[in-house]
């Protein structure tokens, strides 16, 4: 049964006659005052009986009352016990905190709990905390918002994506990337064809709030998937009332703040004539031109971008609602790019059977529309010689292009020598549109002879379609693509989710209160990939590129059962408890169920010991462990032998025939689950009514079974490497958060957030049997040269670190002296023994700090993050900065970094640790100002107004272009610049 029909069939049902209330009923909704949102978990009792519930998640309750009794009694942890009279039902109760934010409701894996309740390290962010400003994709909002949380950008493409990892990585070879859950449905974060950034699909401003669980007893009811920490969204629902609208739109300008630093033409013009003079080679000076060309500049442009939301909330014949429509379109700073989005979204949460049954259906759907530039012109145009003009009379598109004497262009192996930046980004039709839904259908039946008990449901569809196509014009100046090239494609990918489960919340008493839930879970991941060849402009197939199969359609499955238990003693002493039995298809039989425990304690030392306090408003410690698993990132069928058939070149001759032969590749039949055992401690406080509050988290994270590709002895006929179960790594840090209010009067309100946490990572093992002779692997693949790798996995030190030969410098100018290196073994020759292990790409502290400050009807807003200890190989300057590179030795001139006036080098020096660059750095990420104007329009509406300012400025040591790269390698190479954006925005509500 699909979900429209089964939310057609709830319907349905409401529609028939129930009646079988034997005594009084009365129900209703619990909230919180402060927030309005729902309260799980409330005591719920007829006043002077024993008769009492508790809500439900989405804060419901119904109860039987015996004749008599005039009022119910509501209690809730942190808030003010209510008494309140019964009257016409459903009621509507607000509770009233006791201890500000304690009270506040946090989603969390499958339910809610009260803030103060929670055992785990867990960060939610609510509308009022995110990152503000042009947001096209909801992983910007949480830039520098959480302890703990890194949120690198992939660079200033429209809708791109980022690089998350919370706590570091706990992964070599398989994902680093975090569980992303929407509404309750565990999304695939695997991409799709034609989409840059699968989280851009979603619309930033459905979103209501992000919960970031961190440790173990958090995230390990998502158990095979939580290794790398879960990011749970929530988007916005409807509430119970009139219907109200709200209306946003925000207009933007972006620019680009800084370009890369090469030489002027002027520069270019002085060294090439110097060496002439100084050697009588006059070659190169006959090709200088007598322009003075910024590349950087034409291939940049100020892009305008428009963002509009209306949405429309409250409930209609008793049924709760809100439904939305929003576009975005987005120019990029690079020419031809561009991004645009429509989008909308439904949520409909109606009850049945007297309150008995609650359905939540929320369908999101969203048409996203890419123009993807060449970012290879990134490249070329710091690297295209200024002194050249950008047009010329040519077959190439009229750009100017290096040519030979028979008019071909410069180049070897098919690639032109230095393609013209304007015709790669001109010459280039680069179009995608991708079509996502993502939604599910949400049941939960209070049983009528049992109210304590529920039966919940989760049906959750997500299906997503990618297509587009990639053409170059036949006047490219790219060799390969003579001709012209023409490429399709098309992807659909689905994921269907159906969980079932049981949960039984009861109190005992005033003093003993639990809850226990038992899940069957089963999860479906579908691709359907379709394979075409490549046609030139003519429509001749390429016949390099037919595929053997048409289509590809790779599936994997997961399965799991959970059982939890919440427990809670004389509202002091909370426990949580899971275990989580998971089945993935990714692994053989034999090695396919893993079982992942975990556990917490907390303690509310504030009950305990200062119950009485006016000055402490909460002290908790909390205790947690547990265990997760891994097996994203790999193959779909890893565990099993796959054959390829051999080239032409590689043919077995018997007699007068030749035949093919077929290769296996190198697979273990054994692999299973990567898993990591994670223990926390952790003590939340807050003083004065929560005017200042906080935590501090310590934790350790081990890793075993690495899911690494590791080497395999030369001979064997197999591929070179091998991914298998080997190895061990460990995380250990620290995280702190403070949350001020300095001042708080009628007028103004001060409000100051900060957070800094320290991670560091070392493998402690990468085999299986002990090896001398073994070094580590190399990893970290480098532009220059041939199979050149600056990084190594190796056993005592941080993934990537960098293995570099130790640069001599000259005593008297402080220059590199090229190809002098340290003979750090003293054996008399420069070798690969001779390099060592220096610095690392991944931070050793990461930071986030923001302020507001409102005054009246005016608000002024900071927000900045910081990065420590990480470290950089820039690769632009080691592959450009060279005489080599100035004076090519095809015989035509590019440009250099403005490095070269440093070395002078003339040859590339790829593995010297002067490359090696210290990328701390703090950025001021946004300004905001806002402006409430009140009632407009005759009081029909509220206006507000704001602007913001976006990537204000970067304080750095760094030379390259950005010290942020969204590759773990911390390999700066051809990256795209974040732009400055400039954004006013006008929000009404009616």
């Amino acid at each position: 049964m699909n979900l429209r029909r089964l939310f057609f069939s709830v319907i349905l049902l409401a529609g028939c006659s129930i009646s079988v209330i034997a005594q009084q009923t009365v129900s209703g909704v619990v909230t919180d005052s402060a927030s309005a949102q729902p309260l799980a978990g409330a005591t719920i009792r007829a006043t002077g009986t024993n008769a009492a519930t508790a809500t439900a998640s989405n804060g419901s309750f119904s109860i039987k009352v015996p004749a008599g009794v005039e009022t119910i009694t509501v209690s809730s942890i942190g808030f003010k016990t209510q008494e309140v009279r019964i009257g016409s039902t459903p009621i509507n109760i607000a509770l009233v905190g006791t201890a500000g934010s304690l009270n506040e409701v946090v989603v969390v894996a499958y339910g809610t709990r009260r803030k103060g309740d929670l055992t785990g390290a867990i960060t939610s962010l609510t509308a009022k905390d995110f990152q503000k400003g042009n947001i096209t994709s909801s992983d910007q909002l949480l830039v520098g918002k959480v302890a703990g949380l890194q949120v690198t950008s992939g660079g200033g493409s429209p809708g791109g994506g980022s690089k998350i990892r919370i706590r570091g990585g706990a992964s070599l070879n398989a994902s680093n990337d975090p569980l992303i859950v929407i509404d309750g449905v565990p999304v695939d974060n695997n991409g799709l064809a034609g989409s840059s950034n699968f989280l851009n699909t979603i619309d930033p401003n459905d979103i209501e709030s992000v919960s970031v669980l961190k440790d173990a007893s958090a995230t390990a009811l998502y158990g095979s998937r939580a290794s790398n920490g879960v990011i749970i969204v929530t988007t916005k629902k409807g509430q119970a009332g009139n219907v109200k609208f709200n209306f946003n739109t925000q207009a933007s300008l972006s620019n680009v703040p800084k370009t890369v630093p090469v030489l002027s033409a002027a520069q270019v013009k002085k060294i090439i004539t110097q060496y002439a003079d100084s050697t009588g080679d006059n070659n190169y000076v006959d090709l200088l031109g007598n322009a003075n060309t910024n590349w950087q500049d034409l291939i940049y442009q100020n892009a305008f971008g428009t963002d509009n939301n209306l949405s429309a909330s409250g409930s209609v014949a008793h049924i709760p609602f809100r439904i939305s429509g929003g576009y975005n379109n987005q120019e990029g700073i690079l020419k031809t790019d561009k991004f645009s989005r429509v989008s909308t979204a439904i949520n409909l949460s109606p009850k049945f059977f007297d309150d008995h049954l609650a359905v939540n259906l929320n369908v999101k759907y969203s048409h996203t529309h890419n123009n993807f530039a060449n970012q290879g012109a990134i490249g070329a145009a710091v690297s295209f010689d200024p002194t050249q003009s950008p047009y010329a009379t040519n077959k190439y598109g009229g750009y100017f292009e290096w040519l030979q004497a028979n008019g071909n262009v410069i180049g070897t192996n098919g690639s032109a020598a230095d393609p013209n930046p304007l015709g790669l980004l001109n010459i280039n039709d680069d179009i995608s549109n991708v079509d996502r839904m993502i939604g599910n259908i949400q049941l939960d039946y209070k049983f009528h002879f049992l109210p304590d008990l529920h039966l919940l449901v989760n049906l959750g569809l997500d299906r997503a379609w990618g297509q587009g196509h990639h053409y170059i014009d036949s006047t490219s100046s790219i060799a390969k693509y003579k001709g012209g090239i023409f490429t399709d494609y098309q992807q659909g990918k689905s994921n269907v989710l159906s969980d079932v489960s049981l949960l039984y919340n009861k109190e005992l008493n005033k003093d003993v209160k639990f809850d226990v839930l038992v899940l069957h879970s089963y999860q479906d991941f579908f691709s359907n990939v379709y394979n075409v060849p490549n046609y030139n402009q003519s429509g001749q197939v390429d016949s390099t590129t037919i595929p053997t199969y048409k289509t590809d359609k790779p599936e994997y499955r997961l399965e799991s059962y959970l059982g939890r238990i919440n427990f809670t003693l004389a509202n002091k002493y909370l426990l949580t408890a899971s275990l989580r039995r998971d089945g993935s298809s990714k692994f053989s039989p034999s090695t396919r169920v893993g079982y992942f425990p975990a556990g917490a304690l907390a303690w509310k030392l504030k009950d305990e010991f200062f119950k009485n306090s006016n000055v402490l408003s909460d002290l908790k410690l909390r205790l947690g462990l547990g265990v997760t698993g891994q097996q994203d990132g790999i193959a779909y069928y890893s565990y099993l032998p796959v054959y390829y058939q051999s080239t032409s070149t590689a043919q077995y001759e018997f007699g007068s025939n030749y035949y093919y032969f077929l290769r296996p590749t190198a697979y273990d039949p054994n692999i299973k689950w990567e898993t990591t055992t994670t223990s926390n401690i952790g003590l939340d406080f807050g003083f004065w009514k929560n005017r200042i509050s906080g935590s501090i988290d310590f934790y350790e994270k081990k890793t075993k079974d690495l899911l690494s590709v590791v080497p395999i002895a030369p001979g064997a006929n197999f591929d070179i490497t091998l991914l298998t179960n080997v190895g061990n790594m460990t995380n250990k840090g620290a995280e702190f958060t403070l949350n001020l209010i300095p001042v708080q009067t009628k007028n103004v309100t001060w409000n100051l957030n900060f957070n800094i946490s320290y991670n560091k990572s070392k493998i402690t093992n990468l085999l299986k049997n002990p090896d001398p002779s073994f070094t580590g692997i190399d990893v970290s693949n480098i532009a220059g040269g041939t199979g050149n790798t600056i990084g190594k996995f190796a056993v005592g030190y941080a993934p990537y670190s960098f293995l570099v030969y130790k640069q001599v410098y000259d005593q008297k100018t402080g220059k590199p002296i090229e190809g002098l290196y340290a003979d750090l073994n003293r054996d008399g020759q420069i070798t690969d023994a001779d390099r060592y292990y220096y610095k690392k790409p991944a931070p050793d502290v990461l930071s986030g700090i923001s302020t507001q400050v409102t005054y009246k009807q005016w608000s002024l807003g900071l927000a900045g993050h910081a990065s420590f200890g990480n470290y950089l190989y820039n690769n632009f300057y080691s592959n450009s900065g060279v005489f080599r590179a100035l004076q090519n030795p095809l015989h035509y001139i590019q440009n250099v970094s403005v490095d070269y006036l440093n070395t002078n080098f003339s040859n590339n020096q790829y593995l010297s640790d002067y490359y090696i660059e210290n990328a701390s750095f703090f950025r001021l990420d946004n300004i905001n100002i806002g402006y409430n104007a009140g009632k407009v329009f005759h009081d029909a509406a509220s206006l507000s107004i704001t602007a913001n300012i976006q990537n204000v400025f970067v304080i750095t040591k760094y030379r390259g272009l950005d010290p942020e790269v969204s590759n773990d390698q911390g390999i700066d190479n051809n990256i795209y610049p974040r732009p400055r954006i400039y954004s006013i925005g006008l929000n009404l509500n009616f």
